[in-house]
């Protein structure tokens, strides 16, 4: 089978099984366009998450180019679920690993991970797959299940969110790189970069009960933002999120993108998902907010197939 019918035969069968998934928008994300020396977003297709990171961050400038010698790095995954790996509701483990290494690669003194898990924590870390792979690439494991290890912060202009407790990590470190997995959500429809800064937070069941789309756009304003945003779209749960029901919710689909821009990357998450990205509430409210750009006609991307 070639790889274009097998991606067609993969999507195909999760609409079957009752995802809303519109091919129209996922292959609007890969259509060909001129390209150029700099670019706002990188997506990959046809690898392995780890492969797909290697070109990806390449196009960026190298790792080199977001993390300096001797600085400290927080990479935030998704890793919320006591889930195995193959049911893409936490981050893939090949990917956070790979991050790793080009940190430590470009220099960085230490290397950190964690989550505020929904899950026992302890079991999201282990059966995600996560921990371990993050352990051998030399980084630094860290809970988030205590108010203890949670500091206060002001977000001056928030609508709804003017405040929050986050973790001491986002704080105390030199480069923060979210790594959100690409899946649906019973709430808002879809989580990816702005909603995986929920598991930087104590209090997020405040956000929950005072307009949630609103508190996600509200926190984007902080000042600690991430330097780069990696999507791992290679498993993508398309029905039944956050958690996932069976593997019948997943689509294979091989994909990443990278970005510095949280807005343009959750715009071609929903793309990637079938989802009109004005359905997805808090991406035009962060929009219109000045926190990024969800016009994706608008931006350099490069695309590659590997």
């Amino acid at each position: 089978m070639k790889r274009r019918d097998f991606f067609k035969t993969s999507v195909g069968a999760g609409v079957a099984a009752g995802a809303a998934l519109s091919l129209g928008g996922y292959d609007k994300l890969w259509a060909s366009t001129p390209l150029s020396a700099k670019y706002d977003l990188v997506a990959v297709m046809g690898g392995n998450p780890d492969a797909m990171f290697d070109l990806g961050i390449q196009e960026l400038g190298g790792m080199g180019a977001f993390v300096k010698k001797g600085q400290k790095v927080l990479i935030k995954p998704n890793m919320g679920w006591d889930v195995i790996p193959e049911m893409a509701a936490n981050t893939n483990p090949l990917l956070v690993k790979r991050i790793i290494e080009h940190c430590f690669k470009a220099g960085a003194k230490e290397v950190y991970v964690f989550d505020h898990s929904l899950d026992n924590w302890v079991n999201c870390y282990k059966n995600s797959g996560i921990e371990r792979a993050a352990k051998s690439a030399g980084a630094k494991v860290v809970p988030g299940n205590s108010e203890s290890y949670y500091q206060q912060i002001e977000i001056p202009g928030g609508v709804r969110l003017q405040s929050a407790k986050v973790h001491q990590l986002l704080l105390e470190t030199d480069v923060f790189i979210n790594v959100p997995v690409l899946k649906n959500h019973e709430s808002t429809r879809m989580t990816c970069c702005l909603k995986n800064t929920m598991g930087l937070v104590w209090n997020r069941g405040y956000w929950h009960s005072n307009n949630l789309n609103q508190c996600i756009a509200d926190f984007a304003l902080y000042e600690r933002k991430p330097a780069l945003n990696v999507i791992d779209c290679y498993n993508v749960m398309v029905k039944h999120g956050p958690q996932g029901v069976s593997k019948e919710d997943v689509v294979l689909m091989k994909s990443q993108i990278l970005t510095t821009d949280w807005v343009a990357g959750d715009a071609a998450g929903a793309k990637m998902l079938g989802v009109a990205v004005e359905k997805i509430e808090y991406i035009p409210i962060a929009h219109k907010m000045g926190l990024g750009n969800m016009n994706l006609d608008s931006l350099n991307i490069k695309r590659i197939k590997m």
